[in-house]
């Protein structure tokens, strides 16, 4: 199966946060590959992954990178498919450098970014199957249907809340 979504960290080191932008695509079941590739480190080899990843299916790129956190306006910059960064978490200043570096694109060269970290990955996977479901009314159902568990989730924890609540004032 083509890879629909590419996903592309800029070390190894980013691969705990981007397995939750993988673990949403394969919730949804949409085919990805998963690279390590540093736009600093191997930026042709950036390139030519980004120019022919089109050719094997691909319509959209997640990238994630921290520090300097290039890597998702280099992709950006070598392709017309939409582009997701994910700032990765850094012990300078806890990802304000990834997010200030992902999201201060140029015009021209536009960047989705998401939060920093794991819930920034997470979001990720779920903007790039929204984006797929534009022409996949398959995607559309299972994306209505996860919302709905979202607001299931919300009223059973409330309804839990409210139990223990009433709990504690009955034993005062």
């Amino acid at each position: 199966m083509e890879a629909t979504v590419s996903i592309l960290m800029g070390s190894d080191s980013d691969l705990e946060v981007m397995q939750e932008a993988a673990k949403i695509l394969d919730f949804f079941q949409v085919a990805y590959d998963m690279k390590v590739l540093s736009a600093h480190r191997t930026p042709e080899l950036v390139s030519e992954h980004v120019k022919n990843a089109p050719k094997n299916g691909t319509k959209i790129f997640i990238a994630g990178a921290g520090g300097a956190a290039h890597l998702a306006g280099t992709i950006a910059a070598n392709t017309t498919l939409p582009v997701i960064g994910i700032p990765i978490q850094t012990q300078l200043s806890g990802g304000l450098d990834s997010l200030l570096s992902t999201v201060q694109m140029p015009s021209g060269i536009p960047v989705a970014t998401v939060a920093v970290g794991k819930s920034g990955a997470q979001n990720a996977g779920i903007l790039a199957v929204q984006i797929l479901a534009l022409n996949d009314s398959s995607l559309t159902k299972k994306l209505k249907a996860h919302k709905e568990s979202l607001v299931k989730s919300v009223q059973d924890k409330n309804e839990k809340l409210k139990n223990q609540l009433r709990n504690q004032s009955g034993n005062q």
